[in-house]
């Protein structure tokens, strides 16, 4: 499992999250974002096949912890910090814009 498989599961979406349905803080993200009227793609790692593979490809691309791990606009943006500190910063919502995951 390489991150290619990671690539292909982000490419034409303008925004995934990958998640495990156990874990707080992804459904925090998840709730946040999805607050703004985004548009996304959830990947439920603890749901899909693959998806202790998909786990450890976001590791390598250095998603520590793995979950929650935001792609917007195909872009790794990191995780619940990186995530936070933009909202903080309100560059949240103009990236959602941008990327195509809100429509104004």
């Amino acid at each position: 499992m390489t991150m290619d498989v990671v690539t292909r599961m982000v490419a034409d979406r303008p925004l995934v999250i990958f998640s495990r349905t156990t874990c707080c803080m992804s459904h925090t993200i998840k709730t946040l974002i999805s607050g703004f009227g985004a548009n996304l793609t959830v990947y439920e790692l603890d749901e899909i096949q693959n998806g202790q593979q998909i786990e450890r490809a976001l590791q390598q691309m250095g998603c520590n912890p793995s979950v929650p791990a935001v792609f917007i606009g195909q872009q790794l943006v990191g995780g619940p910090n990186q995530v936070m500190s933009l909202q903080l910063r309100n560059q949240l919502v103009p990236l959602l814009i941008r990327a195509g995951a809100i429509w104004i």
